[in-house]
């Protein structure tokens, strides 16, 4: 393994560690104040495709490497990171990995929330954009990121119904979310 795949490798993962910490925390502590979970989400598979699709562009690249764009490549990934940490951030205790509502709660509309609807997920794409690029995986790159981007559509589309839900349950209008 060479140095390059060795450093990205660590560029990748050593933030996905800490992200799922503080995710797997914040999970626990919605799941104490009230947050519910909706059915129909996807993060079973996403927890899967996430990492592996980081994986499959970086062993691509490692195996040919000839067209790695790695300055452009890492310029996207940082700004991707900068914007979703910018959404932790705003979102404090309420980000986690899974789709979490707590009914009542208004929606954060601070941070990049206020020009985006789902900033963390276009992170997310730029993350596998960035690392893409910085690998080389003219296969694998395309490939997962057009994966990843259809498991992320489907949870938008199950974060967005709960949270609608979730709005108007806060209005008085029950507390169960019925089949999404």
């Amino acid at each position: 393994m060479t140095a390059h795949t060795v450093l990205l490798l660590a560029l990748i993962f050593v933030p996905m560690l800490i992200e799922a910490s503080i995710a797997a925390r914040n999970e626990r502590g919605q799941r104490a104040r009230g947050g519910v979970e909706p059915p129909g989400d996807v993060y079973g598979i996403m927890r899967v495709a996430y990492p592996v699709a980081f994986t499959a562009m970086v062993a691509e690249g490692a195996w040919d490497a000839a067209h790695a764009w790695l300055s452009t490549g890492l310029a996207v990934f940082v700004v991707a990171k900068m914007l979703k940490w910018w959404a932790i951030a705003a979102l404090g205790p309420a980000w986690t990995f899974r789709v979490i509502v707590r009914p009542g709660v208004p929606l954060v509309a601070s941070g990049p929330y206020r020009f985006l609807r789902h900033p963390n997920y276009v992170a997310v794409a730029g993350e596998l954009l960035g690392v893409a690029l910085m690998s080389g995986a003219r296969v694998f790159g395309p490939l997962m990121t057009l994966m990843f981007w259809g498991l992320m559509l489907k949870r938008i589309a199950v974060e967005d119904r709960a949270l609608e839900l979730a709005r108007h349950e806060s209005q008085g209008a029950g507390t169960s979310f019925p089949d999404l």
